[in-house]
């Protein structure tokens, strides 16, 4: 296993990729608060480059490549954010990028990557590896992992260090989860403050809950949730992150997603997707557990299919 980034990387990372990302704003609702008792600051990653968080990641990665890996171009696979991600950093340093994407991808992520000039190889969701590995093998492509790779945990983790920048005091972080990358990148810099970090997922991919529980890593479940952004298993380097501070994680059903998603949508007129919705849903489903702390949230996404939200 590569070895995890320390808080010194992300401050780094942070300082690498601040000319090319947008500092996103933190925003508060009154209504939020009044549901869960706590005092909540989200932190409006939807609002950044390609509409997610996962820009951070795959500038830190792409920016420290070398003129030989960038001639030869860049690949990856992804269920869209970090595809749009990878290709829009391709982008800046000029390179070639092809993204595998699984043939159940939201129409309106698969139009993105395409927009950032990037190829698209589409394939089923359990061959998004195999089918990357062949072009990597016939092609020399370099790889950005979409969440097991330090780089890139480390330029998830920025959007943690401008949170708390902004909103020192915190009691509690959290994300949402899939590999990953943002909940580990998180936590390396909440631990730093002395925050505890928690996450979030669908219940029906709940391999990083049952990994972290049991203190072993599990596969991906194979399903498919309205978080589409949560489907890939937990990443060696986010497990061993996690385990090491004793991260829990919170998992929801697909109603209370979309119930969540629904409710920020109308209530705070913040267009975010269901990945992201799943940290609210987990601290509705909550009750008062978080009542009188101050809560931040890592808003991962905004790249709606408008189509799924009526569903």
């Amino acid at each position: 296993m590569m070895h995890p980034p320390s808080y010194d990387d992300v401050d780094q990372a942070a300082t690498r990729i601040a000319p090319y990302i947008h500092r996103t704003a933190v925003f508060t609702s009154r209504t939020v608060d009044e549901r869960t008792g706590a005092r909540v600051f989200s932190k409006g990653e939807h609002l950044q480059r390609v509409g997610a968080f996962k820009a951070r990641g795959a500038l830190n990665a792409i920016l420290q490549l070398g003129s030989d890996a960038i001639a030869r171009g860049i690949a990856t696979h992804s269920s869209g954010n970090h595809g749009q991600a990878v290709a829009f950093a391709a982008s800046v340093v000029g390179a070639p990028a092809v993204i595998v994407m699984p043939d159940h991808a939201p129409s309106v992520k698969v139009d993105a990557v395409r927009q950032y000039g990037a190829r698209i190889v589409v394939c089923p969701q359990a061959e998004r590896e195999s089918v990357l590995a062949e072009l990597v093998a016939d092609h020399g492509y370099a790889v950005v992992h979409p969440f097991d790779d330090p780089n890139v945990i480390a330029g998830q983790g920025t959007a943690a260090v401008e949170l708390i920048a902004e909103v020192p005091d915190l009691d509690l972080v959290m994300t949402p989860i899939g590999g990953g990358g943002l909940l580990s990148g998180t936590t390396i810099v909440a631990a730093h403050h002395g925050i505890r970090t928690i996450g979030a997922e669908p219940r029906v991919v709940d391999d990083a809950a049952r990994s972290l529980r049991d203190g072993t890593r599990y596969p991906a479940t194979g399903a498919v949730s309205v978080g589409d952004g949560l489907l890939t298993g937990i990443g060696e380097i986010a497990f061993a992150v996690l385990s090491a501070h004793g991260v829990e994680v919170i998992t929801v059903g697909e109603d209370e997603i979309m119930e969540a998603t629904r409710f920020i949508i109308t209530r705070t007129k913040q267009l975010i997707e269901p990945s992201s919705g799943t940290v609210y849903a987990a601290l509705f489903a909550s009750g008062r557990r978080f009542s009188g702390l101050r809560v931040g949230v890592i808003v991962s996404g905004g790249n709606v299919d408008l189509g799924r939200l009526t569903t």
